[in-house]
């Protein structure tokens, strides 16, 4: 159903914008904004603030300060829950505020909703709608991490690489520190902050012993750190396992790893997660369905090109974010951003939904969407 006056479009281009503000506070929540309006005038906003706190619907309710809401619509990104969980059900709320109409930005496709609390408010005589067009697929974007566990059980991933204007992510030698500049570097650090997990492989663990945490101001949580390490090789001296008891740390095995090594991974804080698969894609699913029903919603892929090429050939990579630095390096045997099996036709490929570029100090941000959910 379309929007049917002037001022839905931009009261949920508002909830929308106010959703973005819960980003890295509430997984694995979805991001919500509400606005309560007559007309023109808002009368009430608010947002999904932390996991576990109100939800944005009695946010904006609350906001309203005991106006009489007869005659008020309230706008909200997501489709409102009707069950118990955290918090009680925001449909309650809805019904007890007496708004008189609910115009919703895009659906919820978890198992728990999917159109059950907007059922249930028309059964009690609200008027309902829901966006189309361009608002239901920005609405829908802001929430990818979310739609996709929700309908496939498996984190969001995105990759993340910084790379030389001819495709180049490391020299022969394996040396990559630094391509990109500062202030990309601190991008990314924002983006670990706002997702649950991040992963490199093994190769990469070795060659640069990194923390894989988020190293910015006023982080509310740190992400899980995983490595993806078939043997069981990360040493108990790497920082990642020296810090394991301070942030999570997973170790992604195959069945090939040594129980010697796994214990001692195990012994030093690390969980050990065993993926089972006769070869590298069909261990990445293996493992995002586990890191999935653990809670891992979104993913934060760093590297190396053979994971990438791993996570590509599985499927799995739904956007990526490619810093390009204003060098050129070549060289046959430096490394590319993926490696993995590929597609043999250029028909094969991989075709991107939406591209965009953003300079960032010297370097270009190169953002590719892959898959929508």
């Amino acid at each position: 159903m379309g929007l049917q006056t002037d001022t839905d479009w931009p009261h949920l281009a508002r909830a929308i914008e106010l959703a973005e503000q819960g980003r890295g506070l509430v997984s694995p929540n979805p991001l919500v904004g509400a606005v309560v309006a007559r007309d023109a005038r808002i009368l009430g906003e608010g947002f999904h603030a932390s996991l576990g706190g109100p939800h944005a619907e009695r946010e904006a309710l609350a906001a309203c300060a005991g106006a009489d809401l007869s005659g008020a619509t309230l706008y909200v990104s997501l489709e409102p829950c009707c069950h118990e969980g955290k918090t009680p059900p925001c449909t309650d709320a809805i019904l007890e505020a007496g708004v008189q109409r609910v115009v919703v930005a895009s659906d919820d496709p978890s198992e728990k909703a999917s159109g059950r609390g907007l059922g249930i408010l028309r059964d009690e005589g609200l008027e309902v709608e829901v966006a189309d067009g361009d608002i239901l697929r920005r609405a829908r974007l802001l929430n990818q991490p979310f739609r996709k566990h929700a309908r496939t059980g498996r984190p969001h991933v995105t990759l993340k690489t910084a790379m030389t204007l001819d495709g180049k992510v490391a020299t022969k030698t394996g040396d990559s520190r630094w391509i990109s500049d500062e202030a990309s570097r601190a991008r990314a650090h924002r983006w670990r902050a706002e997702v649950d997990a991040v992963a490199v492989g093994i190769g990469t663990a070795l060659a640069d012993d990194p923390r894989l945490t988020a190293r910015i101001d006023a982080v509310a949580r740190q992400p899980r750190r995983v490595v993806f390490d078939s043997t069981g090789r990360l040493p108990l001296s790497s920082q990642l396992v020296r810090g394991a008891h301070d942030v999570p740390l997973i170790v992604v095995v195959s069945r090939a790893a040594n129980r010697i090594d796994t214990d001692a991974l195990t012994g030093a804080g690390a969980g050990v997660l065993v993926a089972a698969g006769a070869n590298e894609h069909a261990r990445v699913r293996s493992a995002l369905d586990q890191l999935g029903a653990d809670g891992v919603t979104s993913l934060l892929l760093e590297g190396g090109p053979r994971l990438a090429g791993a996570f590509l050939d599985a499927g799995e990579i739904d956007e990526l974010r490619l810093f390009m630095a204003p060098l050129v390096l070549g060289g046959r045997s430096a490394r590319g951003v993926l490696e993995g099996t590929g597609g043999e036709r250029i028909s094969d490929a991989v075709s991107a939904t939406d591209i965009d570029c953003e300079r960032i100090d010297s370097d270009l941000l190169l953002s590719a969407r892959l898959q929508e959910w």
